[in-house]
């Protein structure tokens, strides 16, 4: 059958499963959205304020489905506009495929008017990329795009289709949706090598990575620590592989992580590193780091073996075959001596935990006691954060109690990122999503509240209103002699007034019995909500690596 570019594009979207995309209009992709119109009764288009925001919520819609999330833009500004969208998902590993419009293929390299170059502008933030300049290859060229982002280790693609092919026709014939490309399998020899290593520890820990979320292998990790009896750790983007109150797990480490949970990876004489990529956040000093273990690092991406951390036992393969071949060679254990230690950093960790709570008089508001209160109305709900200390308060104290459950910019740390992602979480889970954010976070994002009232999302807006830029203004106050440059917001912004001006609901907080009221409106209420606490300034995220530093620069009190 003959189809025009403009309907091979929405065709083919369909064809791979595809009910939703996010974008905005414009007019390269007029008849990318004319075909979105009449093909409306099989594909939901979301229109955002902006297209940032349309690409977070494709990345927000892809980490809680588990599918490609699809973002569309216009040439020029519409199509540089996504660029920190499609570098925020490269950096976390997220799916997204971007359709970009551009002028037709006469103009190109005319400077015409909304002209740009997107495919080498982004080039560095995709896992690959195409113009299309053939109607003939453009289904093919989708599919390819398609099955590169969900394929081995996922990530953003892009294709850009000039005016002309869009308008142009040619012969479509459809096909199946295209399958991930088969994994590369981790081989005998080093999974035995493993084993080995691994029977001989006494004292392991299983370093967890957003990877095992990717791979669906988060039954095979538990077996894993349930028979070397070992703790368990997450990276940032590691959490929610594993439910809050499991045995041995000992929740995130690294610079903002848990004590025990830091604590015992150094303590370790083998760390099982499943799906991470040891960034610098994750290991402080890097020469200090792996002092006192051995290291088996198991991912589907062998750029990332060897990269930041030498490994003892570098194995490439396909997570949940790789962890489910271990299990069946290592032998059981039960590590007593191992468990006392754990139990007493755990007390350590409780300690520390109180006196921070202590800090508070009885009643009036911490983070911790948002969170706690939050989370008590939230449970099995998709939580998203921006970015800053409300999101490692979040990352440290919310029971995530299911896999993809958790949604935040850990590689490229994308202030404005979370409105996009509650809104395209929502959507794909078709529950109510939560939003932690900043009131400097909130700030870079708060057009999408338009977006969240107008398609009616049930979202609840959390604020950790505390009047500055809390991290750097934390960074300041520890290493730069208190010199607030900049970080003082002094904003009179009235949250509440503004969310009532979008169309939304609000109310602001001062104590816990005030925020529990909030939550009760807010979680039994339809649409969005905005809930704004009032924090402190000088509440800190502890415990903390200085940056360069190492688990024994640790700070855990002020």
């Amino acid at each position: 059958m003959e189809r025009n570019g403009a309907q091979i594009i929405i065709e083919t979207l369909i064809e791979q499963g595809c009910d939703t995309v996010f974008g905005y209009p414009g007019g390269q992709v007029l008849n990318i959205f004319d075909e979105l119109y009449n093909r409306k009764d099989r594909i939901t288009h979301i229109i955002m304020a902006h297209e940032q925001g349309a690409s977070h919520a494709a990345d927000g819609y892809a980490r809680a489905s588990g599918k490609p999330g699809v973002v569309i833009a216009t040439s020029g500004p519409g199509s540089t506009n996504i660029v920190t969208g499609l570098a925020t998902a490269y950096l976390d590993s997220v799916p997204v495929v971007a359709i970009t419009g551009n002028v037709p293929t006469t103009l190109l390299g005319r400077d015409s008017f909304q002209e740009v170059d997107i495919v080498d502008i982004t080039k560095s933030v995709t896992k690959r990329n195409w113009i299309v300049k053939d109607v003939t290859h453009l289904a093919d060229t989708l599919r390819m795009a398609w099955q590169t982002a969900i394929s081995g280790r996922p990530g953003p693609v892009l294709v850009d289709v000039p005016k002309d092919v869009q308008c142009a026709l040619c012969e479509f014939t459809p096909a199946p949706a295209v399958s991930k490309l088969p994994p590369e399998l981790a081989s005998d020899s080093y999974v035995d090598a493993a084993a080995l290593m691994v029977n001989k520890s006494t004292r392991p820990y299983i370093y967890i990575g957003g990877g095992v979320i990717t791979a669906g292998a988060e039954d095979e990790l538990l077996a894993l620590s349930e028979k070397l009896d070992a703790p368990m750790g997450s990276s940032l983007m590691g959490l929610s592989a594993v439910p809050a109150g499991t045995p041995r797990y000992l929740g995130m480490q690294g610079m903002h992580g848990h004590y025990a949970s830091s604590k015992a990876e150094d303590e370790a004489d083998l760390v099982i590193a499943v799906g991470v990529r040891f960034s610098d956040r994750a290991t402080g000093n890097k020469d200090r780091f792996a002092r006192n273990f051995r290291i088996i690092h198991i991912d589907i991406d062998d750029k990332e073996l060897n990269k930041n951390i030498p490994a003892d036992i570098a194995m490439k393969g396909e997570l949940k075959d790789a962890l489910s071949r271990l299990v069946s060679k290592v032998e059981k254990k039960t590590l007593p001596e191992w468990n006392e230690r754990i139990n007493e950093l755990l007390e350590e960790e409780s300690n520390y935990t109180e006196k921070a709570m202590q800090r508070t008089p009885e009643g009036n508001l911490n983070p911790y006691r948002i969170i706690d209160v939050v989370s008590s109305f939230s449970s099995g709900l998709t939580v998203a954060t921006d970015v800053g200390q409300h999101q490692m308060w979040t990352a440290q104290r919310y029971p995530f109690n299911g896999t993809r459950t958790f949604l935040t910019s850990g590689g490229l740390g994308t202030m404005g990122y979370g409105m996009g992602a509650a809104i395209g979480a929502s959507k794909a889970t078709g529950k109510k999503s939560v939003l932690f954010t900043g009131d400097g976070s909130f700030g870079m994002n708060l057009n999408e509240l338009t977006t969240a009232v107008t398609k009616k999302t049930p979202l609840v807006v959390v604020i950790l209103n505390n009047g500055v830029l809390g991290m750097v203004r934390q960074w300041q106050t520890l290493f730069f002699n208190e010199h607030y440059s900049e970080t003082t917001l002094e904003r009179p912004t009235d949250f509440v007034k503004l969310a009532e001006a979008f169309g939304a609901k609000g109310t602001r907080v001062f104590t816990e019995e005030e925020l529990k009221k909030a939550c009760e409106e807010a979680f039994s209420s339809e649409g969005t909500f905005v809930i704004d606490c009032a924090v402190d300034c000088d509440e800190f995220v502890l415990p903390m690596l200085p940056p360069g530093g190492s688990i024994d620069d640790i700070i855990t009190g002020m």
